[in-house]
């Protein structure tokens, strides 16, 4: 009976030392992976904690470059209906050369009057 128990608690004492050896390496994983994500955390933070600063600075930077346009396209507008009304005026210079009798000079009139008259 004595030799029983003796058997039984060399196996209970090997299985606790298994359990315990594995408890162990999982500890050791597991710090391997705190360690690995408090890296990882730190990293991001580094990278991350200026974030809100840069995202600031670049909604300034399209605000402006909203206002800017808007400002341009209005200038464009401007400079559309100038042309405009300055290909008007073009056209109707033309128009008013084209429709325009020709004034001749009186030297110049005088000499063909002569001419028509012989």
């Amino acid at each position: 009976m004595v030799t029983v128990v003796l058997i039984f608690n060399i196996l209970l004492a090997l299985l606790c030392l298994y359990v315990a050896w594995q408890v162990c390496r999982l500890r050791t994983a597991l710090a391997n992976i705190a360690d690995a994500l408090i890296i990882a955390e730190q990293t991001t933070h580094q990278v991350f904690c200026q974030a809100p600063q840069c995202i600031s600075r670049r909604q300034m930077g399209a605000y402006q470059l909203r206002q800017d346009y808007q400002q341009l396209t209005l200038q464009m507008q401007k400079m559309q209906q100038v042309l405009a009304l300055l290909g008007l005026g073009q056209l109707m210079f033309q128009r008013y050369r084209r429709n325009r009798p020709v004034q001749r000079s009186s030297f110049y009139t005088a000499a063909h009057a002569t001419d028509r008259r012989n």
